[in-house]
């Protein structure tokens, strides 16, 4: 017996870590090739035979050469668009969210039920089917005619379907119990104050998920961002201009550059979720509580 629990643990000690190698791999990866000293596309190694900081140096400074559109690369620029766009959505996309789902689990009403299930289905379809009808949406109404304002499309896609994805949300406003709705109302509380004062303070966990999931959205996609921004290089955010240097006629020059910029963009997703580690860890500590 002792023998046979041996020989299940080392199977899955051996298991585990060639899945954690398998995994580990390409961040390795990319992190050498961003302090590659050589350059060009492929090389047949993975260790770099030379490290340096220039990568990062001439991506964050700015490259002198050009790309399409006649514009510098702007790393930077990108960068703060791409932080500013999802920093908005995730504002509006958590407010969204957390309304919808608090409606859904204290409010009955009619049509209640079936408006759940669209939504459901709804969420089975990917978001770029739309994104088509989205943009002459978007054309119509004259908000794609400066940069700006195709910043200001890009948050108002990003976040106006959020409420549709109220399930998680819901499922945890469903496990507060709702006496401490019911006492708040007898002290003359409306469900605004109750939604605020009492709700709120006990969903952290939830909250920080809505927060995290929704930040993560604009911050890695391609799609939306590129069928709305067309050509505007100065306005790009940072999918597009990364994928930008990936082209057949700039990939040798910016090769590494480019994996430069995959190492700072993974920067705020870390930031946010070690801070959501520990706002999460305080939220369910309250709601434990309360």
């Amino acid at each position: 017996m002792k023998a046979k629990r041996m020989i299940t643990n080392a199977a899955c000690y051996v298991l585990l870590t060639i899945l954690s190698i398998i995994w580990v791999l390409p961040i390795l990866f990319v992190i050498l090739t961003s302090f590659r000293e050589e350059g060009g596309s492929y090389k047949t190694y993975i260790w770099p035979k030379g490290f340096t900081l220039n990568n990062y140096k001439e991506l964050i400074m700015g490259i002198n050469s050009k790309i399409s559109g006649g514009t510098n690369i702007d790393f930077t620029g990108w960068f703060l668009n791409t932080l500013v766009i999802a920093i908005f959505s995730t504002l509006l996309s958590a407010f969204f969210v957390l309304c919808v789902s608090y409606v859904m689990s204290r409010l009955r009403f009619k049509m209640r039920k079936n408006f759940m299930n669209i939504a459901m289905i709804l969420g089975m379809f990917p978001g770029f089917m739309s994104m088509i009808a989205v943009y002459y949406i978007l054309k119509g109404l004259g908000l794609l005619e400066t940069g700006a304002l195709k910043q200001l499309s890009l948050i108002l896609v990003y976040s106006g379907g959020a409420g549709l994805g109220f399930y998680m949300a819901k499922g945890f406003f469903d496990t507060i119990s709702r006496s401490i709705d019911e006492a708040a109302y007898i002290d003359g509380a409306t469900k605004w104050d109750t939604f605020i004062k009492i709700t709120i303070p006990l969903s952290k966990p939830i909250i920080t998920y809505t927060l995290l999931t929704s930040f993560m959205g604009p911050w890695v996609d391609y799609i939306f961002a590129k069928v709305i921004m067309g050509n505007d290089t100065k306005y790009y955010t940072i999918a597009i201009g990364l994928w930008t240097m990936l082209e057949k006629e700039y990939v040798d020059y910016y090769y590494t550059q480019f994996y430069a910029g995959c190492v700072l963009i993974s920067i705020p997703i870390a930031l946010v979720f070690l801070l959501s580690q520990r706002c999460y860890v305080e939220g369910v500590a309250g709601a434990v509580k309360g």
